[in-house]
């Protein structure tokens, strides 16, 4: 399964990186928005984890563009530090799969991941 990866902050990229992999999941990364809507239309992932809060295109633009003009409906996971309710429900309201508070561990990360591929079964 091939997942992609969307966010600024290089460590948590890099740790996320690394723990998906040791799961054995092939792994894509973004550090903007922008970019990570390139690598979707050229390589189209399994699931998307997305930090909220992106340079370019924010991931709640990324969920737009996705449901609204891809009419895709690719698992989104949405992580941000933000714990604000109003963005928690835009998320869900533009049709994230599931949305996790930073920090957070990894391992809970990959339950959800693994969860949502079951459901897909």
């Amino acid at each position: 399964m091939k997942i992609l990866i969307c966010e600024d902050e290089e460590i948590m990229l890099t740790a996320l990186e690394f723990r998906l992999r040791k799961q054995g999941f092939e792994v894509l990364k973004a550090e903007d928005g922008s970019i990570a809507m390139e690598i979707i239309a050229a390589d189209a992932p399994d699931l998307i984890v997305a930090d909220v809060m992106m340079p370019h295109v924010t991931g709640l633009e990324l969920i737009s563009h996705l449901r609204e003009h891809k009419k895709s409906n690719t698992p989104i996971i949405m992580i941000s530090a933000l714990e604000q309710d109003e963005i928690v429900l835009e998320a869900f309201r533009l049709g994230a799969t599931d949305f996790i508070t930073k920090p957070f561990r990894p391992n809970e990360l990959i339950l959800r991941i693994k969860k949502i591929f079951q459901e897909q079964t």
